[in-house]
């Protein structure tokens, strides 16, 4: 799915005082409408990025017969080596040359960029849990801050400073620091303003700071995803001035820029939320709550959203209010759950999919903000990738917890009766939509009834332990993966973990693929009799091997070096050409490393307390993680029928003793010999 890394130096523009103004002579200035103001410009380094390689051939063969190798047969791997050669000599050359022809007249993007939006976009499987994830901030710790509409107000503004210093080019650039001390510095900025543009990015690598594409933050705010028969579209509206606001089901239009385009002031905002508050406590829950035709298979929205808009009516106010809006906020109820951190479970199942009554899925962003306050965001994917939404998340958390601009004693200004800036969005529904959407709901309501989530949490495990012994934190999660499958199910199986390729222009990502036979060969080693089994000296070099063979998969994949993106991009260059599919992709092999029963995704930023996403395949796993200072922690989600969560998540747990037992072990007895030499 997605894999995401936080750039902990990007501390932003933050003051620490709390701003409460309620007057807008007091906030057009930039400290207010601008989140910052960058010394170099937002896309200072795109122009001069290096392109996404394609490549070799050779070495896309290699790495697939190394990726299949610990999931197929001695048998099935000879049959597969052979086609694979077969491959290489024929018509793969043909379509590599094809591919890299079509690259050569595309300079401005990537061979891999238009292809993965088509596939994103003709999917026809309904959004929630196959597509959209989500991510859990974390809580504001101090009471005045965290109540429902004093969150919702916080989030808006820090949201719309984000937006409106993205669009004035006064974002800071992504930029991965590897010393951020020496790096993340003025100084550095001046250095670079000099450079002239077209080697930007080059003379940043001098200072072990790589530039990242930022072609995707255009698209986070103000993009819908509208259905269409066979494949859906992207419909950007970047000069909006309003947001879609959803509570129980109700939908309101509200403005949050004024008619120059500056963010509203703080009390401005704040009054016209709870106005829409207000306003729905005078109203029934939507008797056919619209939101939920986005929960369903694409084909089918595309159909009742074409009769839907057949009212000029409808189609005004979808298109304008809805679809135009620049984000969606959705205000849940206390019916809907609060987090509980002794069982985030039910919260989170509500948030990933629920009863989809007060969602809109096709939003670029739905910000949900839980009655206790407890933030959210569920995302549409196929416009952009984690990286771009976790920078989103990281600067508006710490721009909302370090400068809150309104609390609960904050006053507001009224905004009960303006029609003008609040508006009650009123379709007209007919019996054609409302069977639709009775439909969409009871569909997606035994969806959501047959998903079953588990959650574990394991103190013994963080990344202060992996960086004493010398490992990689990544690498002990995604082989504690392997093992806890091992011993549960008695197989390997293929394995999705995701990196980003966003070093490259219109990078996207790759696939890593973590069951390896390094893997392989400890699992089995470590599940032996304690008879038979190597001593703990060996098997901590068997670690190693698994955490240099992972890393080594980690920085191939980041310089666009993986194979699945290759082969994915030469199956469509065949089917662009009108030719057969070539046989490799028609063998065991292939289809069982990209059956991903284990889809992995993981989360490093310390603003956030949970993410999730729904099995990528009906009798796998979507397993979201994070290793943290103080823990490690999974949440796991399966589809009850098909697969077995709680055993995958009790054998887990288990993986994680056996393997910090044998990095105790085998520290002790490295000690233990250092002092008798």
């Amino acid at each position: 799915m997605f894999r995401l890394k936080a750039n902990k130096s990007r501390l932003g523009v933050a003051v620490a005082a709390t701003r409460n103004s309620t007057t807008t002579t007091t906030t057009h200035g930039n400290h207010y409408q601008y989140l910052q103001t960058s010394k170099l410009p937002t896309l200072y380094f795109q122009r001069s990025l290096p392109r996404l390689p394609i490549p070799l051939l050779e070495k896309s063969c290699e790495r697939f017969l190394a990726a299949v190798q610990p999931i197929v047969s001695a048998d099935e791997y000879r049959q597969t080596q052979q086609v694979v050669e077969e491959f290489r000599q024929g018509i793969g050359m043909e379509l590599h040359a094809k591919l890299k022809q079509r690259d050569e007249a595309n300079k401005h993007t990537s061979y891999i960029s238009q292809p993965w939006f088509d596939m994103y976009l003709a999917d026809r499987v309904p959004l929630p849990l196959n597509y959209n994830p989500l991510i859990v901030l974390k809580n504001e710790t101090r009471p005045e801050y965290q109540q429902q509409v004093v969150r919702a107000t916080n989030v808006i503004i820090s949201s719309l400073r984000f937006w409106r210093s993205l669009q004035a080019h006064k974002l800071e650039p992504e930029i991965y620091h590897m010393n951020p001390k020496k790096t993340d510095t003025d100084s550095y900025r001046r250095w670079m303003s000099i450079a002239p543009k077209a080697f930007a990015t080059y003379a940043s690598y001098a200072f072990k700071a790589f530039p990242l594409d930022m072609s995707q933050y255009s698209r986070l705010f103000g993009t819908s995803r509208i259905p269409r028969i066979g494949k859906d579209e992207l419909v950007l509206s970047p000069d909006s001035k309003h947001i879609l606001v959803m509570r129980r089901g109700n939908m309101y239009a509200m403005n949050v820029l004024d008619s120059s385009g500056y963010i509203e002031s703080p009390s401005v905002i704040l009054g016209r939320l709870k106005s829409i508050i207000n306003l729905d406590a005078q109203r029934e829950p939507a008797s056919v709550p619209l939101g939920v035709l986005t929960s369903a298979q694409r084909d089918d929205w595309a159909r009742s959203r074409a009769h839907f808009i057949s009212s000029p009516k409808n189609a005004d106010l979808l298109q304008r209010e809805v679809d135009g809006a620049l984000f969606c906020l959705c205000l849940d109820g206390v019916e809907d759950g609060v987090y509980n951190d002794d069982n985030p479970a039910p919260l989170l199942k509500e948030l990933l999919g629920g009863k989809s009554t007060n969602r809109w899925f096709d939003k670029s962003i739905s910000l949900l903000i839980s009655a206790d306050g407890t933030t959210s965001i569920n995302f549409e994917h196929s416009w952009g990738d984690g990286v771009a939404v976790l920078r989103y998340l990281n600067e508006i958390f710490r721009d909302t917890t370090r400068q809150p601009y309104v609390s609960s004693s904050t006053p507001h200004t009224p905004a009960d009766g303006d029609a003008h800036n609040v508006r009650s969005l009123n379709f007209e529904i007919d019996d054609k939509t409302r069977a639709a959407v009775e439909t969409a709901y009871s569909k997606n309501a035994s969806i959501i009834a047959n998903l079953d989530m588990n959650v574990l949490k394991y103190p013994s495990l963080n990344k202060g332990i992996c960086k004493r012994h010398g490992l990689s934190p990544d690498s002990i999660m995604q082989l504690s993966f392997q093992l806890a499958y091992r011993q549960a199910f008695q197989r390997y199986v293929g394995t999705y973990e995701s990196c980003s390729t966003s070093a490259f222009r219109h990078g996207r990502t790759e696939t890593m693929r973590p069951c390896t036979m390094a893997t392989k060969a400890f699992c089995e080693a470590v599940l032996q009799p304690s008879q038979r089994q190597p001593s703990a000296g060996e098997l901590r070099a068997m670690i190693d091997k698994c955490s240099s063979v992972h890393g080594q998969l980690t920085k191939d994949a980041a310089m666009g070096q993986g194979f699945d993106r290759h082969l994915f991009a030469l199956r469509h260059m065949a089917q662009l050409e009108g030719l057969p599919q070539p046989a490799l992709y028609e063998t065991e092999a292939y289809r069982r490393i990209n059956y991903n029963i284990i889809s992995t995704s993981t989360l490093g930023a310390d603003t956030v307390i949970a993410g999730c996403f729904g099995p990528v395949v009906k009798d796998g796993l979507g397993l979201g993680y994070s290793i943290m200072n103080d823990m490690a922690g999974a949440i796991v989600t399966t589809y009850k029928d098909q697969a077995q969560g709680k055993e995958f998540i009790d054998s887990l747990e288990s993986a994680f003793d056996t393997i910090c037992s044998v990095i105790e072990r085998s520290s002790s007895a490295a000690k233990a010999q250092a002092i008798s030499n």
